[in-house]
This record gives structure tokens, sequence and C-alpha cells, in this order.
């Protein structure tokens, strides 16, 4: 037996031998006589309350921790009292004015001052057990409504055993609701458990996926790095090159002039061979009228003469007669062909290539030097085409114009020189017509 009073809600268990505990719940006497109970006008403290009430407002209105704080204010308790003790404690200490019965009023006061005051204004216990009905049925601030109409001026006997009644099987549906709430916060617990594994393995992932794109992310910079220093010495080389490009264009100086001037000497080379070319065919016409003449003047010697004239025509030039043929157009890989056909022939052989890769200035001395002009249309540009037709047609040299860029379509647009007649004039319109594009 401790030091401390062993109290319960019907007396203490300190030294005398407790009374037989009543097991009827029937009060000792009617509820008339309860409700005649001659009631004061003031409000009454809380050792003035039955002491049977004691117990449900130390157990509703203080929590364990706070009655042992309150506790200790005014007596020695050990470290090791239980909650029980304590709770048995007050409620014995309750029954008379004691100085741990004073705190605990003061505190009830203090606490629950607006409910009491709430229910001053209640003139009778029909007031009062509407004010509590109303508070049971919210469920709210129900001990503060205990205190409050436990100690009204009004509240009688009757309504005490009433709100005593309720109390009790609050604090019954409290405990069964409890291990209800038990229940539901193992299951919350275990759920909390498994909630907390899934978010520490989400964070792990996190986490990974984190260190995985700061890998990416450091690569990522250090290749930006190394592309601008590419880039940087791209710049440098280019700074480099253009420096060198302006010396070389200052050490060359009147460059295009001198660009200028190389075009013309190619164009004047070209006539050049074209004159050539003529002045040749000019000598052999020369020889070939002497030997008419000669003839002329020695009729017995026909045969003679004839075999003359066949020997100072060589055999394959009976068509061009060392004329200048310009190819403008054609494939690449054939103007070695269109070169031999041209020489078979007995003429000379100039290209260009439509403006291509060759320049259109060039076009112009290429066809002053030109005796006929085969034009291949699908293979030029549309200004060199039209610049080729409107010189020949303002100079009045023959051209012929071929779609394909075959050899055999060049050997056919070649064969529109067949007399002499033919290839000293331009070709007609029509012809000029069908064969452009």
């Amino acid at each position: 037996m401790p030091e401390i009073p062993y109290h319960v809600a019907g007396g203490s268990f300190a030294s005398r031998r407790p009374e037989p505990l009543e097991l009827h719940h029937a009060p000792p006497f009617p509820a008339s006589s309860l409700a005649a109970t001659p009631l004061s006008s003031r409000r009454r403290k809380l050792w003035e309350i039955p002491h049977k009430f004691h117990c449900p407002v130390i157990g509703s209105c203080f929590q364990a921790s706070e009655l042992r704080s309150l506790m200790n204010k005014v007596m020695h308790l050990p470290r090791d009292t239980s909650d029980f003790v304590l709770h048995t404690t007050a409620v014995g200490t309750c029954e008379t004015r004691t100085r741990l019965a004073e705190v605990l009023h003061k505190t009830l006061e203090k606490r629950f001052h607006l409910t009491i005051k709430r229910y001053a204004a209640a003139k009778c216990a029909e007031e009062v057990r509407e004010n509590w009905q109303r508070a049971v049925q919210n469920g709210a601030e129900i001990p503060a409504a205990l205190w409050a109409a436990w100690t009204h001026p009004a509240c009688d006997a009757l309504l005490e055993q009433e709100i005593y009644g309720d109390i009790h099987m609050i604090q019954h549906q409290v405990g069964s609701g409890t291990r209800t709430d038990l229940k539901t916060l193992q299951a919350v617990r275990e759920e909390n458990t498994e909630l907390r594994q899934l978010i520490e393995r989400v964070r792990r992932e996190a986490e990974a996926a984190r260190h995985e794109k700061a890998l990416e992310t450091r690569l990522l910079g250090e290749r930006i790095v190394e592309l601008r220093a590419e880039q940087t010495g791209r710049d440098a080389c280019i700074a480099n090159l253009s420096a060198q490009l302006g010396a070389l264009r200052d050490s060359l100086p009147r460059l295009k002039e001198r660009q200028t001037l190389a075009r013309r000497a190619d164009d004047a080379e070209a006539r050049a061979t074209a004159l050539t070319a003529q002045c040749r065919n000019q000598q052999l016409e020369i020889e070939r009228l002497q030997i008419k003449l000669r003839n002329a003047e020695q009729p017995t010697s026909t045969d003679s003469s004839d075999n003359a004239d066949n020997s100072a025509v060589p055999p394959g030039n009976e068509r061009l007669d060392g004329k200048c043929v310009l190819c403008v157009g054609g494939r690449a890989g054939a103007v070695e062909a269109y070169r031999d056909t041209v020489e078979r022939h007995g003429g000379r052989f100039l290209h260009h290539d439509g403006g291509l890769e060759e320049s259109l200035h060039r076009i112009d001395g290429v066809l002053a030097a030109a005796d006929l002009v085969i034009c291949q249309t699908g293979c030029i540009s549309h200004n060199a085409y039209w610049r080729v037709k409107e010189q020949c047609k303002r100079t009045g040299k023959p051209c012929v114009y071929v779609r394909g860029s075959g050899v055999s379509a060049f050997g056919r647009a070649l064969g529109n020189f067949g007399t002499p007649a033919d290839s000293d004039s331009l070709i007609d319109e029509s012809i000029v017509d069908n064969n452009s594009h």
C-alpha cells in the first residue's frame, strides 16, 4: 500500500474498513423528492457537488499529464505513480475542500468561463437540461457542458442523475470508439508504413534519375565546351584565311582587270584560230580556182585536171572544208566524240558548256570565231540559249538546235550543213522553232 491514500469513487481505502457497496442502482428516495430539493442561488464549488460526480469530472476535464502537473504543485508524488493512482487520489481529495480541490476548481472555472457564462442565462432546470442535451447531440464541449451544468444553481437532483447517466454512457461509447479508433489507427499505421516504403523507393529512383541527369548534363556541358573550342578554332582559321585572301588581293593589283584581259585573250585566241582556219580554207579555195583556171586554159587535159582537183581536196572534207564548228552544251564525256566527228568532216571544233561552268561572257568570242553553231538545248541554261539565238540571228550565222546530247544526234545536226549553199546561210525559222525547247 503506497503512502498516498488509494481513493476510489465511493471513498478511501486508507485505514478504515470500506462500507458495504450498494448493489442496487435505484435511488434511495423517489424522483419527486429529488426534484423538490431546495436549491441555492449561487454556483456550487467542486467539493460541494456529490462525491460520485468527482470521478467523471476529473476523468473528463483533465488529461493525465495535466493532472500530474497540478498535483505536483500541492503534494509530493513518486515518479512511478501510475495514472490510475493519480486519478483516484484527485477524486478522493475533492470530497472535501483541500488545496488540490481549490486548484482544480480554479482551473475548471478559468478554462470553461465562456460556457459557464452561456449557461448562466438559464433560469431553471429545464433550460439547463436543454443546453446539456444540445451539447450531447453536437458531441462538442462535453467537459465544459458537464462542469457548467453540475455547478449551475438550477441543477436539481433529478437533472444531476440524468447528466450522470448520460456521461456514464458517453464514457462507454468513447471507450468502444477508442477501440475502433485503435484498430483504424493500426490499419493506418500499416498503410503509412507501406506508403513510407513506397516513398522511399520512389525517392531512391528519383535520386538515381537525378544523378543520371546530372551526369548527362555534365557530359553535355563538356561537349558544349569542346564545340565552342572547335568553333573558336574554325573562326580563327576563317579569319586567317580571310587575311590571306586579303593579302593575296592586295599583292595582285587590278585583279578584275587582269581577269577581264584573260577572258579577252581567250576570245582573241579563239578568233585567231577561226581566222587561221578561214585563211587556210581561202588558200585551198584559191588553189582550187587556180586549178580550174588552168583546166579551162587546157581543155584537152580534162581527165588530168579532174584528178588534180580530186587530189587537192582530201577525202571526207567535201562538206566542211575546214570551217569552224561551235558546239554549245552537250555532255562533258561526249565532247571528244563531237570533236572527232567534226574533224572527220574536215572542220575545226570549238566547245562551250552553255554557262554550266564556263562564263557566259566567253560565249560571245567563240560565237564570233565560229562558222557553224550546233546548240544542244537540253544541256544549256536559258540565258545561254537566248544569247546564242539572238547573236546568230543578228550576224546571220547558221545554227542548228538539237534536243538530244548523243553523238548520233550531233552527227545528224552536222548533216544539216549538206551543201555549201546551206552552210553559208542561216537555217529557216521553222527549223529553229522545231528544234528549240
